[in-house]
């Protein structure tokens, strides 16, 4: 009896846990957003301590703020390079002649409706071009319009609490690094703390070392990309390269994402600019472009990081992104490695008698 009342107590904390993970799943973003910053920082705090003004040491607090205001500046620096590149973008757009467009386009187009009419897809007195007007009129109309102004106040509202909570956390955790051991070591019982601070150190310890890795993966990304385009001759060569180098934090689908994303910046570009016969030579070398690139990630970068870092075979991470991201999509496949290293280092600690985790994690 007292076996049952064990295992549906367990079964209803599970629950309660689960539920409040839920309900205050913007305050645990915050929360792990802060933790990763912190353990990206935490070696520059290491660096600041140890300098000096004159006889006096810098104090931990100062050198916490410090690399905190590093971090920050890291971000605005991305921020005030990407932003102008977008809006020169949008410029772009603005003057593609959208008339001398739609004419060469009308043959392709009622081929198209042709198309469609014979699958029922479109009506007989249906055109794409009325559906194209429906649905732009759908979207500006004033009832969608202040719906979407006001998601706009809403959302800046919730970024500046956001930016605020994680940046308030950040100096923390990078103040006092083992404020979170202590307020793990209160939750948990007194038989287990010595395994829990094991799990906590080694986890801190191979968390850093992969994101830091990360954020060199990412910046050598960005820099193959730009330059390779720079040479080719692509016009918004960094902002193409910048937004592809980024969305390898996706693992395998991110860098497919920033070649589409590319090849159509550049089709924008082309068809604003009149450059219109380069067209097909252009999406060529940014394909090209993030092939190369991508094969050096795959070949040179990863296998680098995840074997120091957190001290896995690629094709044991392959397999556990694949995993990841049929759970929980591209949310999934971003947060696998972190979540398996922190996995792999409980299984050490409390299964190690188990012959699969011993194999798993003999080089942790």
């Amino acid at each position: 009896m007292n076996k049952v009342l064990r295992i549906l107590g367990g079964i209803l904390i599970g629950l309660l846990v689960i539920y409040l993970v839920w309900r205050f799943s913007d305050i645990i973003t915050y929360l792990i957003i802060a933790i990763v910053l912190s353990l990206i920082g935490r070696p520059l705090v290491k660096r600041f301590n140890t300098m000096r003004i004159g006889r006096f040491h810098i104090p931990n607090a100062l050198s916490a703020f410090m690399a905190l205001l590093v971090i920050i500046l890291i971000v605005l620096s991305f921020v005030g390079i990407f932003v102008p590149l977008i809006a020169s973008q949008a410029r772009l757009v603005s003057n593609i002649d959208f008339d001398l467009l739609g004419s060469s386009m009308q043959k392709p187009i009622a081929d198209m409706e042709i198309f469609f009419r014979q699958y029922n897809i479109l009506s007989r007195d249906e055109t794409i071009r009325q559906l194209l007007a429906q649905q732009i009129e759908s979207i500006l109309n004033f009832a969608s319009f202040s719906q979407t102004l006001t998601s706009i106040v809403g959302v800046t509202g919730s970024l500046f609490i956001a930016v605020f909570a994680i940046l308030f956390l950040t100096f923390f955790f990078l103040k006092d690094p083992y404020l979170l051991d202590e307020v793990v070591e209160i939750l948990t019982p007194v038989n287990y703390q010595n395994e829990v601070q094991s799990v906590l150190t080694q986890s801190k310890r191979l968390l850093s070392r992969y994101f830091i890795g990360l954020m060199i993966e990412l910046t050598t990304m960005v820099t193959l990309l730009s330059l390779g385009l720079t040479l080719f001759g692509v016009e918004n060569a960094l902002l193409i390269g910048f937004f592809g180098g980024l969305m390898n934090v996706i693992p395998y689908l991110g860098p497919i994402i920033g070649a589409v994303v590319g090849v159509i910046l550049t089709i924008f570009t082309a068809l604003s600019t009149g450059m219109i016969s380069d067209l097909f030579s252009l999406i060529l070398i940014v394909v090209g472009v993030f092939f190369v690139s991508n094969l050096i990630d795959n070949v040179v970068l990863q296998p680098l990081i995840y074997s120091n870092s957190v001290k896995a075979h690629p094709v044991e991470i392959f397999l556990v992104i694949l995993i990841a991201g049929s759970i929980a999509g591209i949310t999934g496949m971003i947060l696998a490695v972190p979540t398996y290293t922190i996995l792999r280092v409980i299984a050490k600690e409390f299964l190690s008698q188990i012959k699969v985790v011993q194999q798993l994690t003999k080089n942790i």
